[in-house]
């Protein structure tokens, strides 16, 4: 599934990394524990999460996810983008909750990790 659907689908923003806008994402994990999301060893992966701090990013930069939608209307803070940006991360925010942008992409085809 593209990012451009997936912003579809959400009604969710491109807060960097525009230029995955067409990049194509295999499977979703949805998760607010970071001890969770390192067990994962999964490519073109799409984290779904409201933990919106800087240490998911750092978390995801170690899982090598390079793909986050922020659900909840969380925001993106300065120091998180800058540090999304120096990894090369797409971040999405999404106004709608954890459950249902995850119902959503399940039902619209995107895998789940397990």
């Amino acid at each position: 599934m593209q990012v451009s659907k997936i912003c579809e689908l959400l009604a969710a923003t491109i807060i960097c990394g525009e230029e995955h806008a067409s990049a194509k994402i295999e499977r979703g994990f949805s998760s607010d524990l970071m001890s969770d999301v390192l067990t994962l060893d999964t490519d073109n992966l799409l984290l779904i999460t409201g933990l919106c701090n800087l240490q998911t990013i750092r978390t995801s930069e170690m899982a090598d996810i390079r793909y986050i939608v922020f659900v909840r209307n969380k925001k993106v803070t300065a120091e998180m983008l800058a540090l999304a940006n120096e990894n090369n991360m797409c971040l999405l925010e999404s106004p709608y909750t954890l459950f249902k942008a995850s119902g959503l992409l399940y039902q619209a085809g995107l895998n789940p990790v397990y």
